[in-house]
């Protein structure tokens, strides 16, 4: 009895591996360099007050990329593709997929900046150089892993690992409070206007609409030819892997703002900018701490803008019906990003000053797959027995319109 409980614990763990790996490439949406500028921000100008706002994102993330996973198993159809069935007419899917496009090419010029800034700090390689190189990074990982998307998850796996080992790393050289970081968790404060302010942009740069479009496609994908026995199976796993994966994205959150508040609270409250947090870590924690945040965020670019570019063509072949050339998708997904950053360092503008006028667009836009997504789960006669329960409903209405509220808010006062 023993070796059959054996051999199907085995069997259960071996379908979920073959499984696995929508979640692993989704998640590094939630741990780019977005996420960096503003966790950093937070610690050091609120130190560990702003940790409960880590964990609630994430949870956030978690129940809206598991009902877009989800939406893809039971229908095996993806969000985009679902959007412009209900939208029947290419007045409304145009306008609604070049809306998109603006979503995805908005998230994906932060992940590219932060290939930019690392190349500049980690290997001295001048920023307009760094521009050019780090527009080659996707094209050359999505080439070489073309048609084979076992190798893309293990590539995935590659970078998730280095991002989180290196983090338990700075963590262990930083020695934070432990009592001040469970207080923290688990206990709301906003200190004051700015301390909200710092909150809303860790939400907006945790919950990312691209990644809310890929996750549905990516699972479509895993699903083909399945019986609806199987499709059960998958959506188990399915929620499995989300919760561990986002947990680790979570974790990854929590130790950079922790990292900032230890190393910049209360001596440099003011610090804004990866750049700045980097040459100040140099006296704090060594040169080696320096660089391996270096190492992380340039992992943390490059993955993240393989998920922006992955998360590009599945919008434009869902809202648009047809397959999009690759080659030609990714090149412009890295050149729409290239042209505003290349102009800017011409002009002598720090780069980063660019992302602000990216959030403002993506606050703006940020309700165009969420609520989409949330009227189809909770369809029956499009989910069938996948349909959300009320609880998740709620929950999920709760979480999307509190995440429109404070992006509103973000908009109002930038």
């Amino acid at each position: 009895m023993n070796k059959l409980n054996l051999a199907a614990a085995k069997n259960a763990i071996a379908r979920f591996v073959a499984f696995s790996g929508p979640a692993l490439i989704i998640s590094i949406g939630y741990m780019d360099p977005g996420n960096y500028g503003t966790d950093i921000q937070g610690g050091a100008a609120h130190g560990y007050s702003l940790l409960w706002v880590v964990w609630l994102a994430s949870i956030m993330a978690m129940l809206l990329q598991y009902m877009s996973g989800k939406l893809g198993i039971a229908t095996g159809k993806s969000l985009a593709e679902l959007i412009r069935i209900k939208l029947q007419k290419k007045i409304y899917t145009i306008p609604y997929w070049i809306s998109s496009e603006i979503v995805a090419a908005t998230t994906d010029l932060a992940e590219y900046l932060g290939t930019v800034i690392a190349l500049n700090l980690l290997f001295g390689v001048p920023l307009i150089y760094a521009a050019i190189f780090g527009a080659l990074d996707v094209i050359i990982i999505l080439g070489l892993t073309a048609k084979r998307s076992r190798i893309l998850e293990q590539v995935f796996f590659l970078f998730v690992s280095v991002i989180s080992f290196g983090y338990i790393y700075e963590i262990f050289i930083a020695k934070p409070d432990p009592s001040l970081i469970l207080y923290h968790s688990v206990i709301p404060s906003l200190m004051n206007s700015n301390a909200l302010f710092v909150a809303v942009g860790v939400i907006g740069a945790t919950v990312m609409p691209h990644v809310v479009f890929l996750h549905s496609s990516l699972t479509r994908d895993k699903i083909q030819q399945t019986t609806e026995e199987q499709k059960v199976r998958y959506r188990k796993y399915h929620l499995i892997e989300t919760i561990i994966t986002l947990s680790i994205a979570a974790i990854i959150n929590a130790a950079i703002m922790i990292m900032a508040a230890v190393a910049f609270n209360p001596s440099h409250q003011g610090l804004e900018s990866i750049s700045d947090a980097y040459k100040m870590l140099i006296p704090i924690f060594g040169i080696a701490a320096a660089n391996i945040f270096l190492i992380t965020l340039l992992s943390s670019g490059i993955a993240s803008s393989i998920t922006g570019t992955l998360a590009g063509q599945a919008i434009m072949e869902g809202l648009l019906g047809k397959k999009a050339n690759i080659w030609l998708r990714r090149i412009i997904t890295r050149f729409v990003n290239v042209i505003p950053t290349t102009i800017a360092i011409l002009l002598g503008i720090d780069p980063l000053h660019i992302l602000v006028y990216s959030q403002v667009i993506l606050s703006i836009l940020i309700p165009l797959p969420m609520i989409p997504l949330l009227i189809l789960t909770r369809n029956k006669q499009v989910m069938g027995q996948f349909v959300n329960r009320t609880i998740t409903s709620v929950f999920a209405a709760i979480f999307i319109a509190l995440i429109i509220v404070l992006n509103g808010y973000l908009l109002a006062t930038i």
